[in-house]
């Protein structure tokens, strides 16, 4: 008899432990896609993609949002069809209804092979302005070692301040198709970039060495750019499939 107990009771334990992993692993999926923790709650973080829909969220310069971006899988997702940045009726980047002044803003992102996009930040939109980086900042999403248009200055591969400052070579960037974190905070010109939990870029706005970046960078001719300290979040389109997901933003 107790030969035969003896597997029975190993058996049930060995199913109660599988019962048990795949309670947790759910749960801490429901969790982690695109929904706040209490504690995320508690200091006051906002989800600014609910998972399911564009809520909260319009095409610059348009009223609608176009065929351009959908949700697909828990993500959003720019379908890289909209001929880059707003050339044609579908295309533009996607912004938040939303301003925000002084933020910590978290995203993930992934792109496709060679795919290049962006974050944004203090985009404002006005009948002069036809693209979002016509006045925000960028930080910079895109597959570094993919890309196959014009050789990369370092200031324009991913986590880099577009044209201004670069991350440098020791970041660590999750290849294509596999997710990266982004993190950007913006605090009365302090600014901080953050990639895969590295802070990458730091500067502050105005400052010698700031200015001497901008007199060399091609922001010069685009009146606009950083000019506004209130402004939308934006995901950029240009011309590549990516994909956005667990957007949490707080105001500082």
């Amino acid at each position: 008899g107790l030969a035969t107990l003896v597997p029975l009771s190993c058996e049930k334990k060995a199913q109660d432990t599988v019962a048990e992993d795949t309670t947790t692993v759910a749960s801490n999926d429901a969790i982690a896609d695109n929904a706040l923790t209490d504690e995320e709650k508690a200091e006051g973080w906002e989800l600014l993609f609910d998972g399911t829909t564009l809520n909260g969220w319009k095409r610059y310069n348009h009223d609608s949002i176009g065929p351009l971006w959908t949700v697909a899988d828990g993500a959003i997702k720019c379908d890289g069809e909209g001929l880059t940045e707003g050339t044609a009726n579908i295309g533009g980047s996607l912004i938040t209804i939303k301003q925000y002044g002084n933020f910590d803003l978290k995203v993930e992102w992934k792109v496709s092979p060679g795919g290049n996009s962006g974050i944004h930040y203090h985009v404002v939109e006005k009948p002069e302005y036809k693209h979002e980086f016509d006045t925000g900042p960028e930080f910079q999403v895109m597959d570094d070692a993919g890309w196959k248009g014009d050789p990369l200055k370092d200031a324009q591969k991913a986590g880099s301040n577009y044209d201004m400052y670069a991350a440098p070579p020791t970041k660590k960037l999750n290849p294509v198709g596999e997710w990266n974190t982004a993190r950007i905070i913006y605090n009365n010109g302090h600014v901080e970039h953050w990639l895969n939990g590295e802070k990458v870029v730091e500067f502050e706005e105005g400052s010698p060495d700031f200015n001497e970046r901008y007199k060399k960078s091609k922001w010069t001719e685009y009146p606009g750019w950083n000019k506004f300290k209130t402004g939308s979040i934006a995901l950029q389109d240009h011309g590549a499939p990516v994909y956005f997901r667990n957007l949490k933003i707080k105001a500082l």
